[in-house]
Formats: structure tokens, C-alpha cells, sequence
């Protein structure tokens, strides 16, 4: 009898000539972790790509391989397939994946206008057709036949240095606003030629390049091809007209991955990762439009497909044959293999948070998962490795890092202890997973606090620590993680009783009115005033700062989904407005004009932000030599904040 309880997700797949074990992608990811300037495989990438084959997947395809390291790169720390000292590299990296018997791609691109962000002052990108209202002219320039015939050249060259180098398949990238997607696009394809206006036109170039890599390939190596579903710019391709391509397509490929939206402009961008804000499976009902037109193609789809059961109901429903996943198995190392043998209720569920994507757009590697900190750091070897001598360690604070901290200390073999003086776990996670598109939240949140109460020695729930207590149970080791308290300006009025805390309003502890007017424009004020007009009320939202600066600290790819949603429920901004009082039934604010502005309301939410519980701490900080303080008790931030705090103190302990 079958270990796992998804047999369509582990059901093997022949795609050309090549076997996967089971329907999981690992989804092209750009991590920088290849050579800077020259795109080399070095140490730090090999172990990279070797972590996501021990996650178990069918076939991992590597992210953003430009064919001219050049003139076509959209990301610097990007692998190079451009020219033959590479194939050693690249040889090292299918011999890797080969061991866990997984299959590896590479995603070939030539960046097009997104390449002009890495090209030197002086030097032009190419595009179909300069677009006045998104090009600087300065910058981009119209590509020429010649030029196109140089870009055919050098794909079909960074094939052919692929399947020197074993790989299994490899991906010819026609999405997301490069050079090849935009010839497809009546957005960014205005030309005047036979390259330019009509649809036939527009596939022109596009098909000889598939003609001439199916030509090159000859069989021996599966080709795949990243299309999108939906550009999300206004007046992009129909879909009706994408499938008409992709019927031309389909004799050069064996396989496609439904993708959607663009590198750069609006709310295109955030549908290329999509975070919480866009609904999970945001592709599949394109990848389904595209399997019912083309039957014999493989299909994979991408885009926040974050669970096992998603998965298997996409397979199963033959909406696509394949799920492509990253944020997922970024968040679990062991994903697939868990999932395999039935242990799913044991895999770290992705809060689709977008964390691990700091940095990563200026060159900077991949920064850590929020709720996996080692990753991207895997050339370290930091796993959790046994302590050489076992210590009691007490953990203070039962909030998303000190239970973390409790795992982690627990799985080196040590004892801990873990005081929450509320009477549950959970902490800032309550108001953190209170927005109802959160899914991921909330099920890591009921992961975390599982896994907490099942590795912990002791938790104590309802009880504040003191000095005392602490000396009670005189740990070796102590991890203060009490969190922030929140900050409470002395504004008139603010302690009305129509004055309610923003946890208090996320937890659902109080109620609030039909009129509401939230102060505070950071995410917690941000995401409690959607949330309230998403259930129907008359919000308005206040800060001080100016409109561009409400919600700063949410991910930059999500930002353009959470003003339009903001703008759909109606929730009214008033930026650059100081709080001066609460009253009975209205907020009284000084606008930019300093004009005195009375803004009527039930009720009042108090979303100012959080300050570290520097009381607590220095009265614990100094009982135990072997201390450690951690999350927002040292400065507020975001949860994976705390979280890799957790993780990499605890290494030492």
C-alpha cells in the first residue's frame, strides 16, 4: 500500500524523453548565487541547487540564465550558459541533481528591456518597439533583424553548451515583458514591419527561434517554454490569442509552465511571485484553457500553489499535469519527501509572505525564508547540528520567535522551558494571520505552536516571569523573547472607551462600529482597515507620513495588489495628517496645511506601531550569563525577523 495520500502529484511523467519521478517543479527562482560578474557555478550556488533536489522534486529548473551575459541579463548573480568554459560548471550541477535522481533545466532568457538594468552607462537594450510611456529612449532601442538573428545564435548556442553539460531539458523563456514575451505582446510589440502588428506578425521571430532550438535539440533534450496566462498590462494578449500561438508552438516543445503577469510595471508585477494578496492557484484556470487546446503537451503550472492537496486536486481535475512550486519548498527543505511517505501534517507550511525575496533584486543572494532562515545560506552547512552538551534553556515569550527558538534549541538535544504569560501560545501571530486572505499564515501558525507544545520539556501558559522565577528554574541558558508593547502617543482622548488597540480589533476581541477610522499607516493599521472594508464598514485610514509611505514595510512585489485592494473596498487615505485627539464619535486630525480636520467615526483603532518591552528585558537580561534577546524586544519587525533571530542564536547555544 502507497505511503502517500497523493497519488497524482507522484505519479511519473514521461515529457519527451525523459522520466520525472513525481509532478513537482522546483519553479525557476533567481538567488544570485552564481558568480557576480561572470555567472561562473560556484560553491555557494552547487550547494544551493543541491538543496532543492533533496526536497524531493521531480525536476528543479534554475532561474534567469541569460544567453549574452552582456546584453540579456535581468538579475546580476545569475548562472551563465554563454560561453564553453562554463559547461565544467554547469557539469558539475546535473551530476549533483543526478544523485537524487532529479532532473535539471536551465530557464534560457534574453532580458530585453529588463536587461538594460544591468547594462553599462552608455550601452542600449533592445526591445520591439521603444514604448514612450514605460522607455527611456536613452536607455532602449529598437532591435534590428540583424540583432535578432545574433539572439536566435545565441540560444541556440547556450543549447547546445546544456546538453554538453547532461543537462535534461532545457526552458526558452517567453514571458513576463523579456525580449521573446514581448514580440508576443500587443502591449509591447507596436513595430511597423513584418515583425510588428498583426498576430502572425508578432509570433514571427518567436517561432524561428523555437524552429531553430527544436533543430538543435533534435530530440535528445526535452524543450519547455514559460508562457504567460494573463500580462495584467491593460491591453496585453488575449488568452484566446496565446493559444493560437501555442497551437503553432507545440511542435518545437514538449512541455510549457503557465506564468502570468510582468517584471516591472504595477500590479503585473506582483502577479509574477505572488504573495498573499493574490489568490493561491492564480494560473490554473489559464494552464486548463491552454491543456484542453493542446492534449499532448506536458503542462506545469506556477503561482501559489502552496499545498499538497491544492496540487493533487489541480492533477487530478487535469487542469495541468505538473505544479511548479518555489516559496513552498523554500519554506520546508524536506517538502516532496515528507509528502511522499505520508508525512504531510509534517511539512513547514510557506506563509506566502514574499520574505525571502529581500534584497534579491540589487544583487544582494537570497536573504532567508521567514520561516526557514538557513536558506540560501546552505554552502554554510548550518544545519541544526547537535549541541556538544546538553543545557537547560528557558525561553521567555511564547510569540512566533520564541517558539521557534524552543524547536530549534529542542531539536540540538537541549532541555527547554517556555513561559508565555498569555494563556496560549502564539503571540503577534493571532493579528498577524487575522487578515482573511492569509491562509499561510494560519497554517503555519497552527504548525508552529503543534510543533512547540510537541518538542518543548515545559510550557507554561498564563504566568509573566520574574527575576524569581527565572532564578526558580535556573536555566544554563536564557532566550528573552517577550516581543514589543504597543506604542501609545499621549494624544487626547486615546483612552476613550471608543479607542481600541489594532491586536485587539485583528483578534477579534472587540467590536468596532460601522464607521471606523484607523491610525496608523504601517502594514498592521494597513491591513486591519482592509480587512474592516472588506466586511463592508466605512474606513478611513491616517498616518502621518506621506500616501507613498503607507505600508512601506510590505514586500515591494506586493504593494501595487494591496493599494488596489485598498482602493476596491473603499478604504479612504488621508496622508501627511497628524492625530491631535480622539473624541466621543470623531478623529480630529492637523493636515499638510495645518488645517484642523474632524473625520466622524464609531470607532477609533490605535495601529501606531510597537516599541521593544525594554522594562522586561533589562530586568531579565542580566540573571543568567548565557543570555540572548531576540525579535522585537530588540527592534520591531517582521516575524521572519524574529524568527531568524531565533535560529541563528540558538546556534551557539
Amino acid at each position: 500500500m502507497p505511503l502517500t495520500n497523493f497519488p497524482h502529484v507522484y505519479q511519473p511523467l514521461q515529457v519527451g524523453n525523459m522520466r520525472l519521478k513525481n509532478r513537482i517543479q522546483y519553479s525557476p527562482i533567481v538567488t544570485n548565487h552564481a558568480g557576480y560578474r561572470s555567472g561562473e557555478v560556484t560553491h555557494q550556488l552547487l550547494e544551493f541547487v543541491s538543496g532543492q533536489a533533496k526536497t524531493g522534486v521531480g525536476i528543479v529548473t534554475i532561474g534567469s540564465t541569460p544567453v549574452n551575459f552582456e546584453e540579456a541579463r535581468d538579475f546580476f548573480g545569475c548562472l551563465s550558459a554563454t560561453k564553453d568554459d562554463d559547461v565544467p560548471g554547469l557539469t558539475q550541477l546535473a551530476e549533483e541533481l543526478h544523485r537524487y535522481d532529479c532532473k535539471l533545466s536551465a530557464e534560457l532568457i534574453h532580458g530585453g528591456q529588463w536587461g538594460a538594468l544591468t547594462l553599462p552607462e552608455g550601452r542600449m537594450g533592445w526591445v520591439p518597439s521603444v514604448v514612450e510611456e514605460y522607455h527611456d529612449p536613452k536607455r532602449l532601442r529598437e532591435i534590428t533583424r540583424a540583432e535578432m538573428l545574433t539572439v536566435i545564435d545565441d540560444f541556440v548556442a547556450a543549447l547546445k553548451r546544456c546538453m554538453k553539460s547532461f543537462f535534461d531539458m532545457a526552458m526558452i523563456h517567453y514571458a513576463h515583458g523579456n525580449l521573446m514575451s514581448a514580440f508576443l505582446s500587443t502591449f509591447w510589440n507596436r513595430r511597423g514591419d513584418q515583425y510588428g502588428g498583426s498576430e502572425k506578425n508578432r509570433w514571427r521571430f518567436p517561432l524561428e527561434l523555437l524552429e531553430a532550438a527544436y533543430d538543435t535539440v533534435k530530440g535528445t533534450m526535452p524543450l519547455e517554454m514559460r508562457i504567460v496566462g494573463n500580462e495584467h498590462m491593460g491591453t496585453g494578449t488575449p488568452l484566446d490569442e496565446r493559444i493560437r500561438f501555442l497551437k503553432e508552438a507545440e511542435k518545437y516543445i514538449d512541455m510549457i509552465v503557465v506564468s502570468a503577469g510582468n517584471l516591472m510595471y504595477g500590479e503585473a508585477f506582483s502577479y509574477n511571485m505572488p504573495g498573499y494578496y493574490i489568490p493561491e492557484g492564480v494560473n490554473v484556470e489559464y494552464a486548463a484553457a491552454f491543456k484542453e487546446a493542446c492534449p499532448n503537451l506536458a503542462v506545469s503550472v506556477c503561482g501559489g500553489v502552496a499545498t499538497l492537496e491544492h496540487a493533487e486536486y489541480i492533477i487530478k481535475t487535469g487542469k495541468a499535469d505538473i505544479i511548479a512550486m518555489a516559496k513552498a519548498l523554500m519554506a520546508d527543505y524536506d517538502y516532496v519527501n515528507k509528502g511522499a511517505r505520508g508525512l504531510e501534517k509534517e511539512i513547514k507550511p510557506c506563509m506566502r509572505c514574499l520574505y525571502c525575496l529581500k534584497g534579491v533584486n540589487n544583487g544582494n543572494h537570497l536573504a532567508g525564508c521567514a520561516i526557514n532562515p538557513p536558506l540560501g545560506w546552505e554552502y554554510r552547512k548550518l544545519g541544526q547540528t547537535p549541541a556538544l552538551k546538553k543545557k537547560k534553556v528557558m525561553v521567555v515569550g511564547g510569540g512566533p520567535g520564541g517558539m521557534a527558538a524552543t524547536q530549534y534549541l529542542a531539536e540540538r538535544g537541549h532541555d527547554v522551558v517556555l513561559y508565555e504569560k498569555a494563556d496560549k501560545l502564539g503571540g503577534r501571530m493571532f493579528e498577524a494571520s487575522s487578515l482573511s486572505l492569509k491562509d499561510g499564515f494560519r497554517r503555519y501558525f497552527e504548525y508552529t505552536v503543534r510543533k512547540t507544545n510537541e518538542v518543548a520539556s515545559k510550557v507554561v501558559l498564563g504566568k509573566e516571569v520574574t527575576a524569581e522565577v527565572v532564578k526558580a528554574e535556573a536555566p544554563d541558558a536564557l532566550i528573552i523573547a517577550v516581543g514589543g508593547n504597543p506604542i501609545r502617543p499621549n494624544i487626547k482622548g486615546i483612552d476613550g472607551p471608543n479607542v481600541k488597540d489594532v491586536s485587539a480589533v485583528d483578534r477579534g476581541d472587540v467590536e468596532t462600529g460601522s464607521k471606523v477610522v484607523v491610525c496608523g499607516g504601517g502594514l498592521s493599521g494597513t491591513e486591519c482597515a482592509l480587512q474592516l472594508g472588506m466586511e463592508g464598514k466605512d474606513v478611513t485610514l491616517v498616518d502621518l507620513l506621506p500616501e507613498d509611505k503607507f505600508y512601506d514595510d510590505v514586500s515591494f512585489f506586493s504593494k501595487p495588489s494591496i493599494a488596489r485592494m485598498l482602493n476596491e473596498n473603499n478604504v479612504k487615505i488621508m496622508a501627511e495628517c497628524n492625530v491631535e485627539e480622539f473624541t466621543a464619535d470623531a478623529v480630529i486630525v492637523k493636515n499638510a496645511a495645518g488645517e484642523m480636520v474632524k473625520i466622524p467615526c464609531d470607532t477609533a483603532v490605535a495601529a501606531f506601531g510597537v516599541e521593544p518591552n525594554k522594562a522586561m528585558v533589562d530586568a531579565l537580561c542580566e540573571i543568567v550569563p548565557e543570555t540572548k534577546t531576540i525579535g522585537d524586544a530588540v527592534k520591531t519587525g517582521m516575524i521572519g525577523d524574529a524568527i531568524g533571530d531565533a535560529f541563528w542564536f540558538t546556534l551557539d547555544i
